[in-house]
């Protein structure tokens, strides 16, 4: 039987001065991130986001409206992660957390090049766009986010494991039934 998938929660944190957008460097991997964490017991996914970013990046952050939602392998089993737009305002208010070695203030190109994992890569240069303009730090331009191709998917469908690829397709697969079931007036 499969395992349960990780909930996990984050935030696209802009600082409310700049467009700048946060991205911590993880002790443990050396990785460059998002920031992010596990749910805690009893915890909604919005509250454990809020936590997790004060606790990643030591800035209080106001939470705004919902951007998305990452899913991917870890550890054997999948990770759901839930994003909201965040702002920052002022310096940091905590110390960072012992797990993050550092956090980066950068412009939305160099946050996505900074990201270590491909993923979060492609879901920041989807949605920071919207974030920084819902914050109105950027204008709307959509002709800047080009759409993704087919034959884009079908090269980094060829780069995933088997498992991977499993994964995705379940993820496909669950969200055409949520559609078709809100389509139905079910959802």
């Amino acid at each position: 039987m499969a395992r349960a998938p990780v909930q996990a929660a984050g935030g696209i944190v802009l600082r409310r001065d700049a467009p700048l957008i946060a991205v911590v460097r993880q002790r443990k991997r050396n990785e460059w991130v998002l920031p992010k964490g596990k749910l805690d017991d009893g915890e909604t996914p919005r509250e454990a986001a809020h936590r997790e970013v004060l606790e990643e990046t030591g800035h209080d952050v106001a939470i705004h409206e919902f951007l998305g939602t990452l899913a991917y392998p870890s550890g054997g089993r999948s990770k759901i992660v839930h994003f909201w737009r965040m702002e920052a305002d002022g310096g940091p208010v905590r110390k960072l957390m012992n797990d993050i070695k550092a956090v980066d203030w950068l412009p939305l190109e160099d946050a996505v090049a900074r990201l270590s994992r491909e993923y979060e890569r492609a879901f920041l240069m989807h949605v920071g766009p919207i974030a920084l303009a819902a914050a109105g730090l950027a204008p709307v331009e959509m002709e800047a986010m080009p759409p993704l191709a087919m034959d884009d998917v079908d090269a980094v469908m060829q780069t995933l494991t088997p498992a991977e690829a499993a994964s995705v397709e379940e993820l496909r697969h669950g969200l055409l039934q949520k559609v078709k079931a809100w389509l139905r007036g079910e959802a």
